[in-house]
């Protein structure tokens, strides 16, 4: 059976979880979680970082194969388990801009919008950097404002059908607008991005996003 080492509560598990489910792989039956990371363990073990050096989650382990890196893990996965493209696009085209946006959420958005969610949910609050939580959250705005952009034009991040690239995408939306309403007294008010917030609405309606958003209001409760 499948391996899936990782909390529920980290963005890149819910990523894997949520994509398996689209892909209706259901947990326990088509592949085993493990807990692992913070106060879980594990990932920290010899045998845990022979799966994975770095010590990190989510890792898979699938027959012979042990990957790591979540948006990696939905590329294996949609390939593997899909490669008739019923779920996700398959075409080069939007394979190819789906990956611009999953990149892109790694290493654009989710750095700046990383400092306020942990530093709001995981830092004591005498420990926390306000200046830096609100420059992360003003950022997330500005490059949040590229996707609405985009959306413009299209249902989706690579055109008319949901890909990889909304669920990572997604996830970090949700986080941003819970962030906004549950610390409203620290953080400067979000825009109201029009095309964002009706891809958002197609996010929640037709997809599996609500099997995860249970999990991602825990996450994003003060944890200290």
């Amino acid at each position: 059976m499948m391996r899936l080492w990782g909390r529920k509560s980290s963005i890149n598990v819910q990523k894997v979880m949520w994509c398996l489910t689209e892909l209706q792989r259901q947990e326990q039956i088509d592949y085993e979680r493990i807990d692992a990371g913070l106060h879980f363990g594990i990932n920290t073990s010899p045998e845990f970082l022979k799966l994975n050096p770095n010590g990190l989650v989510p890792t898979l382990q699938d027959g012979q194969l042990n990957l790591w890196e979540s948006n990696s893990i939905l590329r294996y996965l949609a390939r593997t388990y899909d490669a008739a493209g019923n779920f996700f696009p398959s075409d080069n085209l939007s394979q190819a801009n789906s990956d611009k946006w999953l990149d892109w959420q790694l290493s654009i958005l989710w750095p700046a919008l990383r400092l306020p969610f942990l530093g709001l949910t995981r830092v004591p609050e005498a420990e926390r950097n306000y200046a830096g939580i609100s420059k992360g959250f003003t950022d997330t705005h500005h490059y949040l404002g590229f996707l609405n952009t985009a959306l413009q034009k299209q249902a989706y991040c690579s055109g008319e059908r949901f890909n990889l690239g909304d669920i990572a995408l997604a996830l970090c939306v949700n986080r941003w607008i819970l962030l906004a309403e549950t610390f409203p007294e620290h953080l400067t008010a979000r825009p109201q991005y029009e095309y964002l917030e009706n891809w958002f609405k197609r996010i929640q309606t037709q997809t599996q996003f609500a099997t995860i958003a249970e999990t991602e209001l825990m996450a994003s409760k003060p944890q200290i």
